[in-house]
């Protein structure tokens, strides 16, 4: 199968398997109480996809490991940047509580509406669908790890545009369709990163970085924060032995493939 067939197969299934998965969770109420334990594990599989496959691949692949650090450095602050411009749009009040809404039981309203819910996340899995030609085209195997990675950090946030997206007033059917809809904008950025990064190859290293600092932003700045706020000793071991078996589900399976 060629590269491209992979891109877009990843892409699809990914959109699609991240999309249905989160509205399990958002609309099932039953559901709702292993989302936890689900973010755990995804903030383990992209320390794992940072760590043990992308990072390492990207360093292979440069010139100078200190330019490669200093992009890594550069996503999570552009990242930062990105996201505080989201929240300065989107939060009027003094205190927002917009990330907040994967461990709460009940969605707010917070001045959001389902059009720029809609158009923000195209335009984010758009650049997921990028980054997954970039890790296609250095190695199918790093494709499926970093595809893998951005599947587990993209449930979460589906959750969230599903409850705001409900809250606005939005049918769950509509939700749902325009979640889908969405999703498949990473089809689109990954089709047209493998026709731009065929003839650019030396910006893969650079997008590899930015790949990394992009899982690594949203674990530690997103994620993690919001497992501190169960802080009994039971909640902290499952937290860690889940984050942990994030990290060995990526290291597992470098083994089983000789990586």
């Amino acid at each position: 199968m060629g590269i491209l067939a992979w891109i877009v197969i990843a892409s699809i299934a990914g959109g699609v398997l991240s999309v249905m998965c989160a509205a399990v969770f958002a609309l099932n109420s039953r559901a709702q109480r292993y989302l936890g334990a689900m973010v755990s594990y995804a903030i383990g599989a992209m320390l794992g996809a940072v760590f043990l496959d992308i990072l390492p691949e990207a360093i292979e692949r440069t010139s100078s490991a200190a330019s490669l650090s200093g992009t890594v450095l550069f996503g999570i602050l552009l990242f930062f940047i990105l996201e505080k411009l989201v929240l300065w749009r989107h939060c009027h009040q003094e205190h927002c509580e917009g990330h907040e809404l994967l461990d709460q039981e009940h969605s707010h309203d917070h001045g959001r509406s389902g059009l720029m819910v809609t158009v923000g996340d195209g335009f984010h899995n758009f650049v997921d669908g990028i980054i997954i030609a970039a890790a296609f085209l250095t190695d199918i195997h790093v494709g499926v790890v970093t595809a893998l990675a951005i599947i587990a950090h993209e449930i979460p946030q589906e959750v969230g545009d599903f409850a705001i997206l409900l809250h606005s007033g939005y049918s769950k059917t509509r939700a749902l369709v325009l979640n889908l809809a969405s999703s498949l904008a990473s089809v689109l950025g990954g089709v047209l990163g493998y026709f731009v990064l065929q003839t650019m190859q030396s910006w893969i290293p650079s997008l590899l970085a930015i790949a990394a600092a992009s899982l690594l932003y949203v674990a530690v700045a997103d994620l993690i924060p919001g497992l501190h706020r169960r802080a009994q000793l039971r909640d902290t071991v499952q937290q860690v032995a889940l984050i942990a078996l994030g990290v060995a589900t990526i290291g597992l399976n470098n083994y089983w493939l000789g990586v």
